[in-house]
Formats: structure tokens, C-alpha cells, sequence
């Protein structure tokens, strides 16, 4: 995809991850997410890339989850559990992509916060919710939790546009062209080490396809 729905544009948040269930139905197996997110730990710098690890979606605490309603069992369980959301062999691949690229002086993993937007937190949120993850954004944890709730492996990266402004007298504001300055400096980076994951990605599915074949013989 290039882009994707967002709930702050007013589309409800099944709608918002429908793109993820169509994938489904053309074969795809493995989703990758990719987001633009603010910084909340603060060892985490502008330009970092993050490996999401575990995510924190506050829009489903008030209930506005995208499986909310009429459960449809030939998508997934009515209770799906979310504690392997993130697909941890994935993980373990991409790091070996980064060491190969030289990406690991600025490769990060943590957990990622989605928020409603379409505002930037204020600074009482920041101070509450640095304590429970490490980026924030305002997508992808509805469409991670579509994916799994699908069957998809999920593999996620937070690009670090900006840091979380959490003290009182800072005059910096948070803003959106900051956001997209940090995204075009990071761009090559990202394109290529998301080149290599997708190529990675299918060594390990072939090698865990012969695995399977041997356990059969």
C-alpha cells in the first residue's frame, strides 16, 4: 500500500483496516506495517529505527476495537489472544538484516502507542504514557490486530520523526512538517532495509518449508 485510511479522518476503525483483510483473500501471509512515530523514551533519537516489539492500542481500552461486533469465524476467533501480535522469528531475522546494513547504531525496539489523534498529545499524556511504550503514532495497531486476528504474521518499524515534548517550559511544539522532514532523511535507509527484510522474510519461510518436509520424512 502507499499511505492508508486513518480513524482521525473520520472512517471507522474496521474500515480503517478492511486493506488488511483484502490482502488476506489475495494470499498474502506476512504483513509488514511501517509508521512515523514520536519518540517517548527518551534514549530514542530523531532518525532511529524502531522494531516494534509489543503495541499499546488505547482506542481499543475504550472499546473502539476493529473487530468490535458481529464476529465472522471464517476471519478468526471471536477472542483473539494478542500477546504474540508481533512475530518474534521475524524479529530475530530483521536484526540480522540490520547488522548486515549497518543499521544498528540507530535500530531500536520497544513498544508502540496509538493514540486517536489527529492532535499531538499534551504533556500530562507524554509524562503518563512513557512509562508503557516507547513511540507514538495515531495507525497500525488496529490493522496489526485485523492481521492477527486473520492469521498474518505481523513485522512492524516505527520511524523516529520526533521527540515527545514532556516538560512544561520547552517553547518547542510538535508539528507535522517535522514529521515529514525526519521521513525524507531516513527514506534510503528504510527502502533499503525493508528490500532485504522481504528477501529474508522468504529465505526463512523456504527454510521452514524444508524443516517441515524433513519432520515428514
Amino acid at each position: 500500500m502507499k499511505g492508508r485510511f486513518h480513524p482521525y479522518e473520520g472512517y471507522p476503525m474496521a474500515k480503517c483496516a478492511m486493506p488488511v483483510r483484502v490482502m488476506k483473500l489475495l494470499g498474502v501471509k506476512t504483513l509488514l506495517v511501517t509508521n512515523a512515530a514520536g519518540g517517548l523514551n527518551k534514549g530514542f533519537n530523531v532518525g532511529d529505527i524502531m522494531i516494534i516489539k509489543d503495541q499499546l492500542n488505547l482506542a481499543a481500552f475504550s472499546g473502539n476495537s476493529p473487530l468490535r461486533g458481529r464476529n465472522d469465524e471464517r476471519w478468526g476467533p471471536r477472542f483473539p489472544p494478542m500477546n504474540n501480535a508481533y512475530n518474534k522469528d521475524l524479529i530475530k531475522v530483521a536484526k540480522h538484516c540490520a547488522q548486515g546494513l549497518g543499521l544498528k547504531p540507530f535500530l531500536r525496539e520497544g513498544v508502540y502507542v496509538m493514540t486517536g489523534g489527529p492532535t499531538y498529545e499534551t504533556i500530562a499524556e507524554i509524562r503518563f504514557l512513557v512509562n508503557y511504550g516507547d513511540a507514538i503514532g495515531m495507525s497500525t495497531a488496529h490493522e496489526v490486530t485485523v492481521a492477527h486476528h486473520c492469521g498474518l504474521r505481523v513485522f512492524g518499524l516505527s520511524l523516529i520523526t520526533n521527540q515527545c515534548i514532556s516538560d512544561y517550559e520547552s517553547k518547542s511544539a510538535a508539528n507535522h512538517e517535522e514529521v515529514l522532514e525526519a521521513a525524507k532523511g531516513r527514506a534510503k535507509d528504510l527502502e533499503i532495509f525493508i528490500e532485504t527484510l522481504v528477501e529474508n522474510f522468504n529465505k526463512y519461510d523456504l527454510f521452514l518449508q524444508k524443516s517441515a518436509k524433513k519432520s515428514v520424512k
